[in-house]
């Protein structure tokens, strides 16, 4: 028998079923575990315990995509023209996979070189002529149905836009990747184990959709090496004063003297606030500290029912300014920095147009960490935010009064699902492999509810109308003006944000009285912002105070490059308007604390 002959036969072994009958009985149990998953799916439903605001996405995914099929099928010509480019494409393949078998060539005849695809990382991908025309022919469809979106013509830029997004989510649901039969690692693992390894997923299945109340609680991480207060939010401090919506947490300093300014952090209230306080080593607050700064933190609520018109008025009066009040109590200064990330920047943002209509001028500058004002080009979440979805979700939050903070979750996660969604349904369901431990991971998983009144305010005036930089947002009986806000404020995007596209926070910018110092950091809406200076890892850009008569594309183009974190840079541009040192103060109103940091909201489930 020839080399090649040999070889083929072992590679057809790795694919050939060892023990038929544990094989069909590992199958049995896995289609078992398969139906409790359904039955958990099923059950609220059912008993009428869940409005599932789904249905709304799927009308507006059907419009988005009829219209694209309309543009292509209203012609003869036209749809002809569409589907030969496909078939041609689908020729080609099928004429070179036949000249690789009658050469018995191992190389592919790969699709046009691009950025490395890790759903295609094993070898067979390649090596082994099914898989790779299997690949190859996934990839040509993808790009062919991506370029009937980007080639139909008569969309508006919302359709487009949505049209694009759902093809997206097909597409990458479709991947052969995502296979046992056409994948070949799940293939090889899967007869390996006699079918094991689906039965412990199967098993994972079962589990997150019970401990999502009837959704998909999809588990990225390892959640039982970690803990709030044990391993992760552990910068030593406590809480100070508390309300029913936040507790103000003080932290310990670390340095003899402090800044004479205080700094406050609004963090969002869609995740909890230790993402700015994870294990030691990544710790933005634990790093502020010891630069000299008195931090005080606003830690949201876990709401429930009870905070259900909880509204983004509240959040400002029982939040922000409470923890003005706070801060002047603890340390008897009125003026003080203050710093918003993500929505919780956004809602810093209104309040300092609302206290400046009001004549309450405490907070002096403003720092914005991947922070959206204006949403003219908010990305891709526009996709779930229309007149129909906003009022399935009303109708999702009516019993209970809040949002479960899954649906966000999912929401950003849908946002890069070829990276977030699918690697961990094939790793956990089809692998049977729990994900490891990841910090990071563990804080985005442990996601809040949101009160109905505060999150219908914020979809509709921020993202549906955009009313905050336009000068049209209400509050308080006050339309507010951004360009009142006239104190110094330092926006931070990053690069490669899904969440607050970098564009975006630069038009963003604009709505200010004042020139914003912009930066723009490297990697994503996380680990761009939290990136510890001693790992020296990213780079950050940095150029003049945006501009009307300069776009971003040319500013991007123009800016300076550093090495390294952004967050040395902030420190020079704070140290500048935080004062001079004082005496370390310690946490507490008049010597006394409520509880330890981190307080028990942040672990309220």
């Amino acid at each position: 028998m020839s080399r090649t002959a040999d070889t083929a036969e072992e590679g057809f072994a790795a694919y050939a079923v060892k023990d038929p009958e544990t094989f069909a009985l590992n199958m049995a149990r896995a289609v078992e575990q398969a139906g409790k998953a359904a039955s958990a799916w099923l059950a609220p439903r059912e008993n009428g315990t869940m409005a599932d605001p789904a249905g709304a996405i799927h009308g507006e995914m059907a419009a988005s995509l009829s219209q694209v099929a309309n543009y292509w099928l209203s012609e003869p010509a036209r749809a002809f023209q569409a589907q030969t480019r496909l078939m041609a494409g689908y020729l080609g393949l099928w004429t070179a996979a036949a000249q690789r078998l009658a050469a018995a060539e191992h190389a592919a005849n790969d699709a046009p070189a691009g950025v490395p695809d890790k759903r295609f990382a094993d070898p067979e991908w390649q090596k082994n002529l099914f898989f790779d025309f299997l690949r190859q022919a996934y990839l040509m469809t993808a790009r062919w149905a991506q370029d009937m979106v980007s080639e139909a013509e008569g969309l508006d830029a919302g359709t487009r836009q949505r049209a694009r997004f759902y093809v997206g989510q097909i597409l990458n649901a479709i991947s052969p990747s995502n296979f046992v039969p056409t994948n070949p690692e799940l293939y090889r693992q899967t007869v390996a184990e006699n079918g094991e390894n689906l039965v412990r997923g199967m098993t994972m299945f079962a589990e997150d959709i019970a401990r999502g109340a009837g959704t998909l609680r999809l588990r990225q991480t390892g959640g039982d090496g970690f803990l709030v207060g044990g391993n992760l939010a552990l910068t030593p401090g406590a809480v100070v004063a508390e309300n029913d919506i936040c507790q103000i947490i003080q932290y310990a300093p670390k340095t003899k003297t402090v800044f004479k300014r205080p700094l406050l952090i609004c963090p969002p209230w869609i995740n909890k606030f230790y993402i700015l306080d994870l294990a030691p080593g990544k710790s933005f607050i634990a790093w502020l500290v010891e630069q000299g700064h008195t931090v005080f933190v606003i830690s949201w609520v876990n709401p429930t029912e009870r905070h259900a018109d909880k509204d983004w008025l509240s959040y400002i009066d029982e939040g922000i300014v409470f923890a003005l009040d706070t801060i002047r109590k603890a340390t008897r200064q009125s003026e003080v920095n203050a710093m918003g990330y993500c929505v919780g920047g956004t809602l810093l943002s209104a309040a300092l147009a609302l206290l400046h209509a009001r004549g309450d001028d405490r907070i002096r500058t403003a720092t914005l960490l991947a922070t959206q004002v204006d949403f003219t080009d908010a990305g891709e979440l526009q996709v779930f935010v229309d007149e129909r979805q906003i009022a399935a979700l009303d109708t999702a939050m009516a019993a209970s009064g809040t949002l479960d903070g899954g649906h966000m979750a999912t929401a950003f996660n849908l946002l890069r699902s070829q990276d977030l969604i699918w690697p961990y349904v094939v790793g956990n369901y089809m692998k049977g492999r729990e994900p490891p431990p990841f910090d990071l991971l563990y804080w985005n998983s442990d996601a809040t509810r949101m009160t109905r009144a505060n999150h219908l305010f914020y979809l509709r005036n921020c993202y549906l109308e955009n009313r905050l930089s336009q000068g049209r947002m209400e509050l308080d009986g006050t339309v507010i003006d951004m360009s009142s806000v006239t104190i110094p404020v330092y926006s931070l995007a990053t690069r490669e944000d899904h969440i607050a596209p970098a564009r975006s926070v630069y038009t963003g910018a604009l709505a200010f009285g004042s020139d914003v110092t912009y930066v723009l950091g490297g990697s994503g809406h996380i680990a761009g912002v939290v990136n510890p200076p001693a790992k020296g890892k990213y780079q950050y850009w940095t150029g003049p105070a945006p501009d009307a008569g300069t776009s971003f594309d040319a500013w991007a183009q123009a800016a300076d490059m550093t090495p390294g974190s952004w967050w040395p840079h902030w420190q020079g541009w704070i140290e500048a308007h935080a004062g001079k040192r004082v005496k370390a103060r310690k946490p507490g109103i008049g010597g006394k604390t409520i509880e330890p940091a981190p307080g028990r909201y942040v672990r309220g489930a």
